[in-house]
């Protein structure tokens, strides 16, 4: 029997009404918890004129607004189930994904008009609406100005649907994952006491929305907490860091995926930026190399907090405490409350403490499955535990250090290769932005390693010097027998390199 659900807008206006609820930066616009709370009903009121019920899907294609806040918010209220989509994906990619999850309704900005025209016709939506960020000549502004009644709110519990969130795809066809309010709230729980989440908290979110890192990391703990939040468009560097510095913010939280710290650390503005105020900043989405951390704390005192997580994980499953980000560099923490966490090998059986085995979790923040799929398939599921295709190593005291994806190992003569560990090393190297580390075919190993490096403008670093770096600090085997320079690495909507791809690019075997 689940717990019911109960609503922390309603909440937080009654107690805090006055109090500021988020701003949007790109048009200005404050919102207060009185303010968002009506418009959440308002929004409720029109979707239901639109035939939202229960169990409904509803559609957003926008980039970050604070319309995307409410329409969540209102979702909540009639029992509906957000599904914000990815607008950086073709047509094809989005028609794929609203073919499958089937909204009633489609929310969209103006300049998504042309592709939200093309999925609508696609599959069969019948109501399609316009955002414009408080403009009041799009059609959302124009139904929420009707005040339309929202109709009795369901009973909900912990273990209906909020949202659907579809994966980056990058091994196949996107699967939409199902977020709960039960995965949101136990979230929040298992985060606080690694975060210093409160009522005063004011995080800034350049994550996109469609992302869990932007649910979750910070908006929906700074609405349930009766917080602020500071929403901007759009991730931009020197943007990010003027924001971050700006005293009259106040900005306490801040999340971001690795690329985003590392463009950050490599903007003009970073050797000013002031990050004093901060009380928390995460870090997540893949491994991180040691370098950034340390010039983060060498440079600016700020310790990054590494976490562990994915979206169908709540996302949260590991932290580190702020006092222990320096202590403990390199490691991605201890389990969340709330969590277990096996480390199994390739027969599910459990491996020593100090051996590297795949992450298997369990605990009331994993998604329950995938939208029209068979919960807890056996794809992704083991009994009740999720089954990552993550690879971590535990040590006697508890801390995880996340080592790579379990199936970008690569053998090389007969020995483990785990690419993060060879990346950590080449980012050491000055003139270095970027790197990522293959397995491809080697005619006398039968795999080696191939690194994909972007240099830093005016670098003219070569293969020559990449290889003897890698040889000067790692066993021969794991350093790359070859180099590949380019100009972007391709990464996923969440910030993760796509290394399909790059083997794809770049997969050429390697003569003996």
């Amino acid at each position: 029997m689940f717990p019911r659900v109960y609503d922390w807008i309603a909440f937080n206006a009654r107690r805090r009404g006055p109090a500021l609820a988020a701003i949007d930066l790109h048009t200005g616009r404050r919102l207060t918890y009185t303010a968002i709370d009506d418009r959440v009903e308002r929004a409720a009121g029109l979707l239901a004129s639109l035939g939202v019920l229960k169990g409904d899907r509803v559609a957003s294609l926008a980039r970050n607004t604070t319309d995307a806040i409410e329409i969540q918010f209102a979702c909540a209220r009639l029992g509906a189930i957000h599904l914000p989509l990815n607008w950086r994906l073709a047509v094809p990619e989005l028609e794929y994904i609203v073919g499958d999850a089937k909204p009633k309704v489609l929310l969209h900005q103006g300049e998504f008009a042309e592709a939200a025209a093309a999925i609508a016709t696609s599959a069969g939506i019948a109501r399609r609406l316009t955002l414009n960020d408080g403009a009041p000549d799009s059609d959302y502004e124009r139904g929420l100005a009707a005040r339309l009644p929202a109709p009795p709110r369901p009973a909900l519990d912990h273990g209906t649907p909020w949202v659907i969130m579809y994966t980056s795809g990058t091994t196949g066809r996107p699967k939409g994952a199902i977020i709960t309010h039960g995965t949101i709230f136990f979230n929040i729980m298992n985060i606080a006491p690694f975060t210093a989440l409160s009522g005063t908290m004011v995080t800034l979110v350049f994550s996109p929305q469609f992302h869990t890192g932007a649910l979750s990391a910070y908006t929906m703990p700074a609405f349930y907490f009766g917080g602020t939040t500071l929403i901007m468009r759009a991730f931009e560097a020197g943007d990010v860091l003027e924001r971050i510095s700006d005293p009259a913010l106040g900005i306490t939280h801040v999340n971001g995926a690795v690329t985003m710290y590392n463009t950050m650390m490599r903007h003009p503005s970073f050797a000013t930026a002031d990050f004093s105020r901060l009380r928390c900043a995460t870090v997540g989405g893949e491994s991180c190399p040691k370098s950034l951390l340390e010039r983060y704390w060498n440079e600016k005192k700020l310790p990054l907090q590494n976490t562990y997580g994915l979206t169908e994980s709540g996302p949260v499953t590991t932290a580190l405490d702020r006092d222990q980000a320096v202590a403990r560099l390199g490691s991605v923490g201890t389990p969340v409350p709330n969590t277990e966490i096996r480390l199994v090998d390739r027969d599910g059986r459990d491996v020593a403490i100090g051996e590297v085995g795949e992450v298997w979790i369990r605990g009331p923040s994993v998604t329950p499955g995938y939208w029209n799929r068979p919960p807890l398939n056996p794809e992704s599921f083991s009994g009740e535990w999720l089954m990552t295709g993550d690879a971590a190593r535990r040590d006697a005291e508890g801390y995880y250090v996340l080592v790579d994806r379990w199936k970008d190992m690569y053998i090389s003569g007969a020995e483990n290769v785990y690419p993060a560990e060879v990346e950590n090393v080449i980012y050491q190297m000055e003139g270095v932005a970027e790197a990522a580390v293959i397995g491809v075919p080697h005619a006398r190993w039968g795999e080696s390693g191939r690194a994909i490096v972007v240099r830093k403008p005016g670098s003219q670093l070569t293969e020559a010097a990449v290889i003897a770096h890698c040889r000067s600090r790692l066993a021969h085997f794991k350093a790359p027998a070859s180099v590949v320079f380019v100009e972007v690495l391709p990464r996923s909507a969440g910030g993760k390199v796509i290394k399909p791809l790059l083997r794809q690019a770049h997969g050429q075997p390697i003569p003996a």
